[in-house]
């Protein structure tokens, strides 16, 4: 033995606990880019990230377990093991956890608009949906139920100017969100985007309608998930971005 602990079997439990962190934290930090570059398929990814959460769960729960057993004395690798348990076990469970909580809170829906009546049509996101797993068509009443329900502040946006000026606005708000803006039809006043997430790659379809509204112009946008049942709140959260940064501008 490189050293002999006062309670062997506490010390052996730490190094397992970190073992079982660094595993987990692996597992998290792969699923992601696994399905961005590579092309794992969904549901395999999102079972990679689940089990890594609960392989880190397992890593911290060791590590509590074994911190104060371990602590500092003549040998402190234990210890050590165990504290670094708990802060690679918290990393690696930090994205699962905040997203099972975003679940919690959101409803099982993933196409959200300020127009349920009347919602923003896609046109050439819609030649781009290839394999998605969403049906392009807006869902109807029950989802726009829900939607009013919880996101009750996602309602159009009346600019005080000419439909021309509001569609560079809106074209330059689109722009400076980041999104990859695939669509400009002035004459319809239609602009239509894509927006890729950071970590798991999933892109949602984006379509931004101008019209006239009085002497000044309406805007409705349309923010639609290509996969999954429920957009954990992406979408509502992308539309009120998008808003914040018309209004300022």
């Amino acid at each position: 033995m490189l050293f002999r602990p006062t309670n062997p079997i506490s010390h052996r439990l730490a190094r397992l606990a970190f073992v079982a962190a660094c595993v987990g934290l692996v597992i998290v930090g792969l699923s992601g880019p696994l399905h961005r570059f590579l092309g794992v398929d969904v549901d395999i990814v999102i079972g990679l990230f689940r089990y890594g959460f609960y392989v880190c769960a397992a890593g911290i729960a060791l590590g509590l377990a074994t911190v104060v057993p371990t602590r500092p004395g003549e040998r402190r690798r234990g210890f050590v093991a165990a504290t670094l348990a708990l802060a690679v076990g918290l990393c690696g469970a930090w994205a699962p956890f905040t997203l099972f909580l975003q679940a919690v809170g959101a409803p099982r829906i993933n196409d959200i608009t300020t127009d349920t009546a009347s919602p923003p049509a896609l046109v050439v996101t819609l030649k781009m949906r290839g394999e998605a797993v969403t049906p392009a068509a807006y869902p109807g009443k029950t989802v726009a139920d829900q939607q009013h329900l919880a996101y009750p502040d996602i309602v159009p946006v009346v600019l005080g100017v000419a439909p021309a000026e509001a569609f560079r606005k809106v074209d330059a708000v689109a722009m400076a969100m980041g999104w990859d803006v695939v669509a400009r039809a002035p004459g319809d006043g239609r602009i239509e985007a894509v927006d890729t997430t950071r970590w798991f790659g999933f892109q949602d379809d984006i379509v931004i309608r101008i019209r006239p509204e009085g002497s000044g112009s309406r805007i409705d946008i349309r923010s639609k998930s290509r996969v999954g049942r429920s957009d954990l709140g992406a979408n509502a959260r992308r539309i009120r971005a998008f808003v914040a940064k018309l209004q300022a501008a």
